[in-house]
C-alpha cells in the first residue's frame, strides 16, 4: 500500500459535505420567470409580479408593474404593457408604460405609444408611434422625498427644445437619430 510523503497533520483537509454558504439572493430582480411558448395564444389580462419571457402570443392587457417583461423572437403581443422594464424582441401592437427602461432590439418591432424614463432603440429596430421620455419626474419623485419643500426643475429644457425649431431629437443605440414633432 502507497503511503503519503506528506505529514497528516499538514494535509489538506477535506469535507464531505459541500461548504453550506449560499450566495445572498439579489432583492431587486428574482430569479424566477414565468414563460409563454410559442404555441400558447391568450385573450385577457395578464399579471404577475415575476418576470415574464413571452414567445407566444397576448391579446389584451398586460400588467407586470414590478417586473420584467421579455418578449421574444416568435412572441407577439396586441396589448397595452405596464411593467417595470420591457424588452421588445418580437412585435409589439400597443402602448407601453415602463417605470425603469424599455430596450426595442435589432429585430423587435413596437407601434404604439410609449412613457419610460430610459429608452434603448437598437439600429434595425421598427418603432412607430409617440415617445414620452420623464426623466425629471422621477429626479422631482427623488427631491421631493428627500425634502417635502423641493423646488420645480427649471425651465431650460422647453426653452432649449423650442430654440431648436419644431421638433426636438434624442441620440439612439448607434448614433441613429430619431426625430418627432408634436403637433395637435
Amino acid at each position: 500500500m502507497l503511503q503519503s510523503t506528506q505529514n497528516p497533520a499538514n494535509a489538506p483537509k477535506y469535507s464531505p459535505s459541500p461548504n453550506p454558504y449560499t450566495p445572498p439572493k439579489n432583492i431587486t430582480s428574482s430569479m424566477e420567470q414565468a414563460t409563454i411558448g410559442r404555441s400558447v395564444v391568450i385573450k385577457g389580462e395578464v399579471s404577475g409580479a415575476e418576470s415574464l419571457y413571452v414567445d407566444g402570443r397576448i391579446e389584451g392587457t398586460v400588467n407586470f408593474a414590478d417586473s420584467r417583461v421579455t418578449i421574444g423572437r416568435s412572441g407577439v403581443i396586441v396589448a397595452n404593457i405596464n411593467a417595470k422594464e420591457v424588452v421588445i424582441m418580437g412585435t409589439v401592437t400597443g402602448n407601453i408604460h415602463c417605470t425603469d427602461r424599455l430596450d426595442i432590439r435589432s429585430e423587435g418591432s413596437l407601434t404604439g405609444d410609449v412613457v419610460t424614463p430610459r429608452i434603448c432603440v437598437e439600429d434595425g429596430a421598427v418603432l412607430k408611434g409617440a415617445v414620452e421620455v420623464r426623466a425629471e419626474q422621477l429626479q422631482n419623485e427623488k427631491a421631493h422625498s428627500k425634502s417635502v419643500e423641493a423646488s420645480k426643475p427649471t425651465e431650460a429644457p422647453k426653452v432649449a427644445a423650442a430654440g431648436a425649431g419644431a421638433g426636438s431629437s434624442a441620440t439612439l443605440a448607434h448614433g441613429s437619430k430619431v426625430m418627432y414633432n408634436e403637433s395637435n
